[in-house]
């Protein structure tokens, strides 16, 4: 006998759901110490660890900030500029093109580049595009692990289940501080709201049957025993800043108590230290008095009068050079971008030279985090289509060169490699290898093939021109060449 079990109504969450939503939130939580901790670095916010040696109690609510990790990460974040997605084999990629410009990825990637250095993780969530129509794009959103999480399958190198846990904005039913989660699994994506009666009341099922978590982790510097990725706010960048602050801060103590140099008095009078009236000057009224007038004491001798030596802070710079060289190691800088320098400015090759493993580590930063992005364009378009695009067609993702040739240098080197025969002169890898962007290159190709058809109108014109003299060609039989020329232009 065969008993059937009705389904679960869809405004319900299932029993499944619910452990798996209970299992997401705590992994999100237990984690966002330590990324709020990164995020204050970042930020300058940090509060600095007072060894309780140096500093006065008087002083202790003096904050100093040194900007380095936003350095640090910054440098690198603004050698990842994302341009275009395209197809490998070089057909028409505007059906990529308007999934980017509908997201406006283009920007939105620097900020999931930013907040993936920082935190060491960004998600991209790909979704049903709500505009109403069936040809409405389908949307891809930049996601900060503050608000969301993945369950990972190492083996399959997969998500396996999803949750964001956000502010409700755009639900009615929504109170002004409530919150809402976002269930990503294989066959759907269920939202969720508080329910008054307690638990989670569900608002929408998005039923989009792939097969997979529509969710793609960004991750920065994986390892194989750690799929989730690393920040580039290390414990040593953490600690050589709260060193720099340190000294900064020792550097306004000096300045409080040294700024002014001490002066002592040997051999007077308790009248030097009194007002006409006969009452006792302050300390500060007698040291910032411009005349000091001593009398000799009963024995005819003056008053001795010197000053010790100011506070010279020439030592706690050298200290905070040292650490800006320490943190330039630790970043792959320059160290003359963290404002070390020295007498003897380098050249502009030493200088290109300096910047060689940041090249490489955007270089780094651009493989892995072009792979997220490829993968959630295929995932747009298997939303958009329904199915999946076919796995012969590779997706590109066309970055800014990370580092900084001159245009002339560009230049040489691809005139060289097209007057070697290794690249055709109109070729869009040779306007890539020039140092175009991706609308220049676009430019260039449009005014090409205004060219080609100008040409091809031209040499009608002068086949019209002869026609008194033979008759005109059949339209299928015209010359080679101008065949190929239209060819080339439409």
């Amino acid at each position: 006998m065969t008993v059937s079990i009705p389904e679960l109504p869809l405004l319900t969450l299932s029993d499944d759901e619910l452990a798996l939503i209970n299992v997401l939130r705590a992994d999100m939580l237990r984690d966002r110490y330590a990324l709020l901790l990164r995020d204050a670095y970042f930020n300058g916010e940090q509060l600095v660890r007072d060894l309780g040696i140096s500093i006065p109690p008087q002083l202790k609510g003096l904050h100093t900030v040194i900007g380095w990790p936003r350095v640090g990460v910054e440098s690198l974040e603004e050698r990842l500029d994302l341009e275009a997605f395209r197809w490998a084999d070089g057909s028409d990629s505007s059906d990529l093109a308007e999934i980017a410009d509908a997201n406006d990825l283009f920007d939105e990637s620097s900020l999931a580049h930013l907040d993936a250095l920082v935190y060491g993780r960004e998600y991209l969530a790909v979704g049903s595009g709500d505009c109403g129509t069936d040809d409405c794009p389908p949307l891809i959103s930049a996601e900060s692990p503050l608000d969301m999480t993945l369950m990972w399958d190492a083996r399959l190198r997969m998500g396996t289940a999803a949750l964001r846990e956000c502010q409700a904005d755009g639900f009615v039913e929504s109170g002004p501080e409530e919150r809402m989660i976002v269930l990503y699994l294989p066959d759907q994506t269920v939202t969720a709201l508080p329910s008054p009666s307690g638990g989670w009341e569900v608002v929408d099922r998005d039923i989009h049957n792939l097969g997979i978590v529509p969710v793609v982790r960004m991750a920065n510097r994986q390892r194989t025993a750690d799929r989730v990725g690393k920040s580039e706010i290390t414990p040593e960048v953490m600690s050589i800043t709260d060193a720099a602050c340190r000294r900064l801060m020792g550097m306004e103590v000096a300045a409080e108590f040294f700024g002014a140099p001490q002066r002592y008095i040997l051999g007077a009078s308790e009248s030097a230290f009194q007002d006409a009236e006969g009452n006792a000057k302050s300390a500060w009224e007698t040291y910032i008095g411009r005349v000091l007038a001593l009398e000799r004491d009963e024995d005819g001798q003056v008053p001795e009068v010197g000053q010790f030596a100011a506070h010279d802070p020439t030592a706690m710079t050298r200290i905070i050079d040292l650490y800006a060289r320490i943190m330039s190691a630790q970043f792959g800088l320059p160290p003359h971008m963290l404002g070390y320098t020295t007498d003897n400015p380098a050249s502009a090759d030493a200088i290109r030279s300096t910047e060689a493993k940041l090249v490489k580590r955007s270089e780094r930063r651009i493989r892995r985090y072009g792979a997220a992005w490829q993968q959630a364009m295929r995932l747009a378009l298997w939303v958009r289509d329904g199915e999946p695009p076919e796995k012969a067609r590779r997706i590109e993702t066309v970055w800014r060169n990370p580092a900084t040739p001159t245009v002339a240098a560009q230049a040489d080197a691809t005139v060289k490699l097209v007057q070697a025969g290794i690249l055709p002169a109109d070729s869009d890898v040779t306007l890539e290898m020039a140092g175009l962007t991706e609308g220049q290159r676009q430019r260039v190709v449009a005014d090409r093939r205004r060219a080609a058809g100008g040409s091809v109108l031209e040499k009608l014109a002068q086949l019209g021109a002869g026609s008194d003299a033979r008759p005109s060609p059949e339209p299928d039989r015209l010359p080679v060449d101008v065949v190929a020329d239209g060819d080339a232009g439409f």
